[in-house]
């Protein structure tokens, strides 16, 4: 049974033509789409040509987007000491230790990031079963394993955007919101693409970046051309 689309969708999937578009020209028609009364998130979906199966070809990554994501970023520390008191100083919205991985162990995961210290590592690993699945998990790829907690705190709330490769060997992120000037969202979109075209495994052969696709929340996606990512072959 087809999925019945909103008029809005509809009237949006009529602009959409059935071919790739330069990143400029995705963006000028995104922006062209009629507007639901939320300001819709954008987002970057790739469809890399690696085997999530093998350890080897894993692609994860973090990029600090020049203009933020246009979201309030909610984030988790797990730290105690000194390292706690500057990430509550820096913004973050928790802060605790094993109160707060006891707090999760309930199902508390009203958060967009997480950070912890390396220390803290041991006792978060336990929480493991409810942050990886959700993408919340600390990794000292991403920064988000560190003692330097404010300066993780501040990258986060500034816009940075964490990545990673999914079962089915697709990378996703948010690059801004719908309300963002077509320069903004451009600038956004690159620096992702080549964040992710930096992340390729040495291990990873033939056609790295299959397709990416620029959509925003509740509205059609649109392919993107050769020329958006012609440095990732």
């Amino acid at each position: 049974m087809a999925t019945k689309r909103s008029k809005r969708y509809q009237k949006a999937a009529e602009l959409v033509e059935d071919r790739p578009y330069a990143l400029a020209e995705a963006v000028g028609t995104l922006k062209k789409f009629p507007a639901p009364k939320f300001d819709p998130t954008v987002t970057l979906s790739f469809r890399l040509g690696v085997d999530p199966k093998k350890s080897d070809q894993t692609v994860r990554g973090s990029v600090s987007l020049p203009h933020g994501t246009g979201r309030n970023v909610r984030i988790a520390v797990f730290a105690q000491g000194e390292a706690a008191k500057a990430a509550t100083d820096a913004g973050a919205d928790f802060v605790g230790y094993e109160d707060l991985i006891k707090k999760v162990q309930e199902g508390f995961t009203d958060f967009d990031a997480a950070i912890a210290t390396p220390d803290a590592m041991a006792e978060v690993r336990k929480i493991a079963r409810v942050l990886g699945p959700r993408g919340l998990m600390p990794n000292p790829k991403t920064g988000t394993v560190t003692d330097d907690t404010a300066k993780a705190v501040q990258a986060a709330k500034a816009g940075k955007v964490d990545y990673k490769l999914d079962k089915s060997g697709n990378v996703s992120g948010a690059i801004g919101k719908a309300s963002f000037s077509e320069d903004k969202l451009q600038e956004n979109a690159s620096s992702f693409i080549e964040s992710v075209v930096k992340a390729k495994p040495a291990s990873a052969k033939g056609n790295y970046i299959q397709s990416i696709t620029l959509a925003a929340t509740m509205l059609p996606g649109l392919r993107l051309d050769n020329n958006s990512h012609s440095s990732a072959e």
